[in-house]
C-alpha cells in the first residue's frame, strides 16, 4: 500500500459528498461576509504596497543616501523581514484572544504611521530603524487578514477565496509599482511620495475595517462565556492555558509550518525583491523598464491566472497537490526567465515566473488555515509565515552578494560594461528553493475542507485541543455556517437578561 503522504495527497470523495456548487454559495453569501473578505484582501495588499516601497525604490535610495551602495539599502529589506516575526507574535495572541477587529485596526495605523515617517527620513540610520520597527507592524497583518476573510465564509467557496485573498500581495506590488512609475517621477519628494501613498491607503483599510462587525466566531464565543458568567481575567486565564496545550500538543507541526513557510518566502522574495534591480544592472535596461516588466509580471493576478485558479483547483485535487503542480511550473519557466536579453521575452518570463510563484501561494492561505490548530488562527498562520520570513530575509542580500562575486558583461550604448550576474544568481536560488518546497509539500499534512469555524476559541475551555464549540456537528454539510449557532446563543443571553 501507498505511504500515508500520498494516499492524502488527493482528497477522498465523500470530503465533497455534501458540497453545495461554487456558484450557488457564493450567491448566498451576506454583504457583512464579502466586507470581511475584501477587507481582509484590501489588508494584505497594503503589506505588499508597503514593503515593496523599498524594492522599488532602491535605485534612488542609494542616490538619496550618498555612499550606499545595493547591498546597503538591502539591510533595510532584511531588518523589517527580521522583525516581522515579533509582529505576528503580538498581534496574532491579542486577535486569538481579544477578536479580529480592533487588533487589525491598530495594526494597519501603526503601519501607517511608520511608512509616513520613512519619508520624513534624512540619514540612512534614521531609515533603517523606521524600518525595523516598520517590521513588526507589518508582521501582524498576514494572520489577521487571512482569517478576517476566510473563517466568515463556507467551506466550499474557501479554497476560490484563499486564492483571491493571497493575491491581494501581488496586486499590491503591482499598486506599487505603478505609483513608482507614474507618481514619483512627477513629484519633487521622489520616492518619499510612494512611502507617503502607501500610509494614506493603509489608513483607508483601517477605517473600512473599524466600521465591519467582529467576526461571527468571535461574537458567538463571547456570548456564550457571557452566558456562562466568566469574568476577563478567568478568560485570560483559559487563554494562556490552552495556548500551552496547543504547543505541548502541535510542536512538530509549529516546526513543520515554519520550515514550509521558509521556502514558499524564499520563493517569493528571490523572485521579486531585487527584480527592477536585476534588470537595471545586468540586463541594462532602464528604471522606467524595469518597473513596466516588473507590472507585467505580477498582472497575472488580476488577470486571475496564477492564484486565483489555484485556490479554486485545490477545493477538488487538494491543497498539496496543486502547490506541486505550480511549483514544477517554476522550475520549467526559470531559463525564460533569466536567459533572454529584450524586454519582451523578460517580461514574458516574468509573467511565467510569477504565474508559478502566485498560484502555489495562492493554496497557502487556506492550507495554513486548516493546517492549524482551530483556536490560533491568527498565531498559528501569522508566525509560521513571518518565521519563515524571518529566515529568508537574506534573500536580497544573498542576491546582492552573488552578483557582487559573480561578474558579467553587457553592451550598452556600444559600451561593454562589467555588471552583477544577477540573472545566474537568481536561477540557481529559485531552482534550489522550487526543490525544497516540493519535498516539504509532498510530505507534510493536509486537513481539506476542515470546519475550523466550529471549534473553540483560544479562551474557552478545550480551545487549545481543537475540541468542537458548544452546539457544533463535525458532520454537518459543508455549507453549515456558525449564524445559527450564534443565533442560540444570542437568545439564551436574552431569555437570562429577562430572569
Amino acid at each position: 500500500m501507498a505511504p500515508y503522504f500520498l494516499r492524502n495527497l488527493i482528497p477522498k470523495r465523500e470530503q465533497r459528498a455534501q458540497a453545495k456548487p461554487l456558484l450557488q454559495v457564493l450567491a448566498g453569501l451576506t454583504w457583512v461576509q464579502w466586507a470581511h473578505f475584501f477587507c481582509g484582501w484590501l489588508a494584505w495588499t497594503c503589506d505588499a504596497i508597503d514593503f515593496f516601497s523599498v524594492s522599488l525604490s532602491v535605485t534612488r535610495l542609494t542616490e538619496q543616501f550618498k555612499g550606499k551602495n545595493v547591498h546597503d539599502i538591502t539591510t533595510a529589506i532584511t531588518l523589517t523581514l527580521l522583525l516581522r516575526a515579533a509582529g505576528a507574535v503580538i498581534f496574532g495572541i491579542i486577535s486569538d484572544r481579544y477578536g479580529r477587529k480592533w487588533p487589525l485596526v491598530g495594526n494597519l495605523v501603526i503601519v501607517a504611521i511608520l511608512e509616513l515617517a520613512a519619508g520624513f527620513v534624512n540619514t540612512f540610520e534614521q531609515f533603517l530603524a523606521v524600518r525595523s520597527l516598520f517590521g513588526i507592524g507589518m508582521g501582524g497583518i498576514w494572520g489577521l487578514a487571512a482569517s478576517t476573510a476566510l473563517e466568515n465564509l463556507p467551506v466550499e467557496a474557501r479554497g476560490l477565496a484563499s486564492g483571491v485573498l493571497q493575491q491581494g500581495y501581488a496586486v499590491g506590488y503591482l499598486l506599487a509599482a505603478v505609483i513608482n512609475l507614474r507618481l514619483v517621477p512627477e513629484t519633487s519628494t521622489t520616492w518619499r511620495s510612494l512611502f507617503w501613498t502607501a500610509a494614506g491607503i493603509s489608513l483607508f483599510a483601517a477605517g473600512i475595517r473599524a466600521v465591519l462587525p467582529e467576526s461571527q466566531v468571535f461574537i458567538r464565543a463571547k456570548a456564550a462565556e457571557t452566558a456562562r458568567g466568566l469574568s476577563t481575567g478567568k478568560k485570560t486565564k483559559i487563554f494562556l492555558r490552552e495556548t500551552k496545550e496547543m504547543l505541548k500538543a502541535h510542536w512538530l507541526l509549529c516546526i513543520y509550518a515554519v520550515l514550509l513557510m521558509t521556502g514558499f518566502n524564499f520563493l517569493s522574495h528571490g523572485s521579486q525583491d531585487l527584480y527592477p534591480t536585476y534588470l537595471q544592472s545586468s540586463k541594462g535596461f532602464s528604471a522606467n523598464d524595469s518597473t513596466v516588466a516588473t507590472i507585467i509580471g505580477n498582472c497575472v493576478s488580476i488577470d486571475h491566472v496564477g492564484g486565483v485558479i489555484a485556490g479554486w483547483v485545490s477545493q477538488y485535487i487538494g491543497r498539496r497537490l496543486t502547490i506541486i503542480i505550480f511549483v514544477c511550473l517554476i522550475g520549467a519557466f526559470i531559463p525564460l526567465w533569466i536567459l533572454p536579453s529584450t524586454f519582451g521575452a523578460l517580461a514574458a518570463g516574468a509573467f511565467c515566473i510569477q504565474f508559478g510563484v502566485q498560484g502555489a501561494w495562492g493554496v497557502i492561505p487556506i492550507q495554513l488555515a486548516e493546517m492549524s490548530p482551530p483556536a490560533f488562527r491568527a498565531t498559528f498562520p501569522g508566525v509560521a509565515y513571518q518565521l519563515g520570513n524571518m529566515v529568508s530575509s537574506a534573500s536580497a542580500q544573498i542576491e546582492a552578494t552573488g552578483g557582487d562575486n559573480l561578474r558579467t558583461t553587457i553592451t550598452v550604448n556600444g559600451k561593454t560594461q562589467d555588471v552583477p550576474d544577477y540573472a545566474t544568481v537568481q536561477g540557481i536560488l529559485i531552482g534550489v528553493v522550487s526543490a525544497f518546497v516540493l519535498v516539504v509539500t509532498l510530505f507534510g499534512p493536509e486537513n481539506h475542507g476542515y470546519h475550523f469555524e466550529k471549534a473553540k476559541t483560544a479562551f474557552e475551555e478545550g480551545g487549545g485541543r481543537g475540541e468542537l464549540a458548544d452546539g457544533a456537528d463535525e458532520g454537518e454539510s459543508d455549507s453549515d455556517r456558525p449564524e445559527s449557532a450564534l443565533k442560540d446563543v444570542e437568545e439564551h443571553v436574552v431569555e437570562k437578561e429577562k430572569a
